[in-house]
């Protein structure tokens, strides 16, 4: 009795690869295999990457380019003179409107004025600087005691302003009494005055609605009577008589130098 001979290779079924198929096992591939049909590397397609790109590796082909900080091929970079024009026009502007309210500031609203003599001591000393508020008599009348500014009597416009103190508005009756000030038959009370400080008579007092007199001024409406602080070495309302409230140019309020004399006037 002889034994069933193995089947030949020949006669294994098409359907079951031999054992040991790399293709079946799941094993590596021999060197120089053919690959299967339809696989990537086969055809020299692409390999799939599943989302991820390695750094520096091309883009697909279809994809945008990423954006970066290189510089824009479109044209030159800009030169320094193309930088620097939009800063200096920026900076004329600002100039330009920082003159143009300066200006409108110091001809409507207030102005720096510089002491030039002693005739205000001790209120204001040579060199002293005020701020003079030009707008506040357009809305409101001058007061006595004020402090203002106003144009020389008698003289050009380009002659230098003086600053005094009033002492007596339209209506008011001025006097000096044995070196006092009366005001409407009332002593004035002028602590602002260094001591002993008298008020003396200077000349006839003209423009006054009384004849001239040398003590005694009826103010008339529409004027100011003026004395300088310092009465022995102030040229004011004694020489020149009452001025026009339309020649004052404002009100000198506060004191802005030197910084240890610092505040109102």
């Amino acid at each position: 009795m002889t034994a069933d001979a193995a089947p030949r290779p020949s006669e294994l079924s098409p359907s079951q690869p031999p054992q040991g198929d790399p293709l079946s096992d799941g094993g590596p591939l021999s060197e120089g295999a053919p690959l299967p049909q339809g696989d990537p590397l086969s055809e020299g397609g692409p390999l799939p990457l599943d989302g991820l790109q390695s750094e520096g590796a091309p883009p697909a082909d279809g994809d945008p380019l990423p954006e970066g900080d290189g510089e824009d091929s479109s044209g030159p970079p800009p030169t320094w003179a193309q930088r620097a024009w939009p800063v200096i026009l920026e900076w004329s502007i600002v100039l330009i409107c920082a003159v143009g309210l300066a200006f409108v500031l110091r001809a409507f609203l207030v102005e720096v004025f510089v002491i030039p003599s002693g005739s205000m001591e001790r209120t204001l000393l040579i060199d002293d600087r005020v701020v003079v508020y030009k707008l506040g008599y357009r809305f409101g009348d001058v007061s006595r005691g004020d402090v203002v500014v106003f144009r020389q009597p008698g003289q050009s416009d380009s002659a230098d302003d003086l600053i005094k103190r009033v002492v007596a508005v339209g209506g008011d009756t001025f006097e000096i009494r044995d070196g006092l000030v009366y005001i409407d038959g009332r002593q004035l009370d002028e602590t602002y005055l260094r001591w002993p400080e008298s008020t003396d008579p200077a000349g006839p007092i003209h423009g006054c609605v009384n004849p001239a007199e040398r003590d005694r001024c009826v103010v008339p409406e529409g004027k100011l009577l003026v004395l300088g602080d310092n009465r022995w070495a102030s040229r004011d309302s004694r020489y020149f008589g009452p001025i026009d409230e339309d020649t004052v140019v404002g009100r000198a309020f506060v004191k802005i130098w030197p910084p240890s004399s610092l505040g109102g006037v």
